[in-house]
Parts: C-alpha cells; sequence; structure tokens
C-alpha cells in the first residue's frame, strides 16, 4: 500500500511541477516524510525529483538562459559548504513547517516580491538560498518561484531553468544525505527506478500541458496553487510538532 501511494505520488507530483515548475516537489516531499523516515524520504525525493526536473529541463531543453547557471552554483556551492560544516538533519514536523512558510514570507515580505533571478546579484542569492531550503527542507520550490515570477522570462522560461537548477540542487541533496550525512535508502532498488521512471512519465505529460496554456495564467494560477499547498504544510507541520 506504501509503495503504491509512493507511486502515485510521484505521478501525480510529477505532472503538477511540468506544468507548473513548482509545487510538485513540496507536496511529494510531505507525502515521503509522512510515511518513511528523513533520511529515507531525502534520498528518495532527491532520485525522484532529480529525475523528474533533468527530463523537463531536456525536454524544454530550448528554453534554457545558460548564462544564469554559473552565479547560481556560485551560491549553492556556498551553501553546500555550510551544511557539510553544520551536518543538519530536521526532524519530519520541521520539514513540513519550513517547506510551507518559505512563499508566505516571500509574498508577505515586500523586498522579496520584488526579486529577478536575471540580475546577477540575485541569482548568486538564488543559488546560495534555495540550496539551503532543499538540504535543510527538502523542497524549495515555494522559495525559488519568489526569484521567476517577476522575471521578464516567458512560462517555458521560468519552467525550464527552474528545471536545471532544481536537478543540481537535489543532486547536492543526494550528496550530502548519502555522504556527508552517511544515510542509507531503505527502500529496494527497484522501486526507486519505478519511482524515477514513473517520475518521467508524469513530467512528459505536464510539459506537454504546459504547451496549451498562456503566461498570464501560468503565473496567476501558480501563486495560488504553491499557497494553498504551502497553508496545508504548515497545519500538517505544526501538528506533527505540537503532538511529538
Amino acid at each position: 500500500m506504501i509503495y503504491g501511494l509512493i507511486v502515485f505520488a510521484v505521478l501525480v507530483t510529477s505532472a503538477l511541477s511540468g506544468i507548473l515548475g513548482m509545487a510538485g516537489g513540496m507536496i511529494l516531499m510531505a507525502v515521503l516524510v509522512a510515511v518513511l523516515s528523513v533520511n529515507s524520504a531525502m534520498l528518495l525525493h532527491g532520485a525522484v525529483q532529480g529525475m523528474s526536473n533533468g527530463s523537463r529541463a531536456w525536454f524544454l531543453r530550448t528554453h534554457i538562459k545558460w548564462q544564469l547557471l554559473p552565479p547560481y552554483l556560485l551560491g549553492a556551492g556556498l551553501s553546500l559548504g555550510l551544511f557539510t560544516y553544520l551536518t543538519l538533519v530536521p526532524d519530519a514536523g520541521l520539514i513540513l513547517l519550513l517547506v510551507g512558510l518559505f512563499p508566505w514570507l516571500a509574498r508577505i515580505n515586500k523586498r522579496l516580491q520584488g526579486l529577478d533571478i536575471t540580475h546577477r546579484p540575485t541569482t548568486i542569492a538564488c543559488g546560495a538560498v534555495v540550496t539551503a531550503a532543499q538540504l535543510l527542507a527538502g523542497a524549495s520550490g515555494p522559495l525559488l518561484d519568489v526569484f521567476y515570477l517577476n522575471s521578464p522570462l516567458t512560462r517555458q522560461e521560468i519552467v525550464a531553468n527552474k528545471a536545471l537548477t532544481q536537478t543540481l540542487g537535489h543532486g547536492l541533496k543526494i550528496v550530502y544525505y548519502g555522504v556527508v550525512v552517511s544515510a542509507s535508502l531503505t527502500l529496494p532498488w527497484w522501486f526507486v527506478v519505478i519511482a524515477v521512471l514513473t517520475a518521467v512519465a508524469g513530467t512528459r505529460i505536464g510539459t506537454l500541458l504546459l504547451e496549451r496554456w498562456n503566461d498570464r495564467d501560468f503565473k496567476r494560477i501558480s501563486e495560488w496553487v504553491i499557497l494553498s499547498v504551502a497553508s496545508v504544510c504548515v497545519v500538517s507541520g505544526l501538528w506533527q510538532l505540537l503532538t511529538a
């Protein structure tokens, strides 16, 4: 039953991320930490979301802005170095709470609403903050979205470039939890393969649906979806922390 639930969640969330370029990873993390240990959830989430984002970046590769990658990697490297030094591993309730709070903090803070990923200093900050969120909370889509929705990029460019940087981030997460924290995945290898292939299928469905949309509705609905999911995560996280 747990395996079936995870595969279904992977398919749905990958399709959702293929359409919006976000939200899917956050929902999947919420599901995984509810049925697996934090370390296993982080590793499986990294593998599945890494493949989901990687395939999405490939499907939309003509829309990638490669000039954004070097400054993003600089910021990401700074965060990885800090986390490697501290070796932090949060609990499940805290993960859900952090994942849910990120988009609300971004919406409340007026300064964050004006961020633009195409400005180099902002790109460096994005790499550092988003990578920290991935290592601490497992998913960073809501936070990453803040840097893109105010940019001049089209919906395909937003989804493609977010997918590329998220692929790198999930790779760093696997390295951190698998090597630095020395965590082990308590799931059979064949199930991981099935989950990864399911992620690719869901991503392809989502990217095909993305082509039928328009930029205005994309940004409007994206904000509504992410805040709705964030609210559920905040409530779930608080409940787990208070009842622990």
